[in-house]
C-alpha cells in the first residue's frame, strides 16, 4: 500500500470551506486531469494567482526531479508526474515524498515554466473538463493565503514515502519527555 507524503493533521482542521470544497473535488480528478489543473494553475500565476515566494524553496534538495528528469524524454516525463500525483512506489516519487511542501511547490513551478519545451506540455488542442474549469476558477477566487495553503495540502498529498507518522499521546498513552 503506498503511503503519501501528507501531514499528520488533517487538511478539514484549518482549511476554509471553500478551500476544502476545491480540495476534494481535486482529489476526486484523475492522474491527468489533476496534471491538467496544476498546468493551468501555474500557467495562471502572476495574473490571477499568486506565485509562492520563490525564497521559500531549495532547488538543491531535488537534484532527480530537477536536473535529471529535465533529460528524460516527454514520454518518460508524463510518466514520472503520474507517478507522483498517484503517490506510487518509485523512485522519482520517493524523492518528491522526501520534500517539504514549499519545496514540492517549488518542483511542479519550474516544472510550469519549463512545459512545452523542456517539459511536456498539454496536448496540442487540450481542452479542460467542466471539473478541472471549475477547481480552476474557484481557486482564482481565492485570496493569497488561501491559494497558498489549498496548492500546499494538495502537493503534499502527491508522491511516496516510507516514514509513518509518529504515534499520538491518544495512540500511545504516554507523555512525551524530555
Amino acid at each position: 500500500m503506498s503511503q503519501s507524503a501528507s501531514q499528520n493533521v488533517s487538511s478539514t482542521e484549518y482549511l476554509p470551506g471553500k478551500t476544502q470544497t476545491v480540495l476534494d473535488g481535486f482529489s476526486k480528478l484523475d492522474a491527468d486531469a489533476k496534471l491538467a489543473l496544476l498546468y493551468l494553475v501555474y500557467q495562471k500565476m502572476g495574473s490571477s494567482i499568486t506565485p509562492a515566494a520563490p525564497t521559500a524553496a531549495n532547488p538543491e534538495l531535488a537534484p532527480l526531479l530537477m536536473d535529471d528528469f529535465y533529460s528524460l524524454s516527454h514520454e518518460k516525463q508524463l510518466d514520472v508526474m503520474r507517478a507522483i500525483v498517484n503517490c506510487a512506489n518509485t523512485e522519482y516519487s520517493h524523492a518528491y515524498g522526501a520534500l517539504k511542501e514549499n519545496n514540492q511547490l517549488m518542483v511542479w513551478f519550474a516544472w510550469a515554466q519549463a512545459m512545452g519545451q523542456t517539459v511536456v506540455g498539454l496536448p496540442a488542442g487540450y481542452q479542460a473538463t467542466q471539473a478541472v474549469t471549475d477547481a480552476l476558477g474557484h481557486i482564482e477566487g481565492l485570496e493569497f493565503e488561501e491559494q497558498m495553503s489549498l496548492l500546499r495540502e494538495i502537493v503534499s498529498g502527491m508522491g511516496y514515502s516510507d516514514v509513518k507518522p509518529a504515534p499520538t499521546q491518544a495512540e500511545t498513552g504516554k507523555t512525551a519527555s524530555l
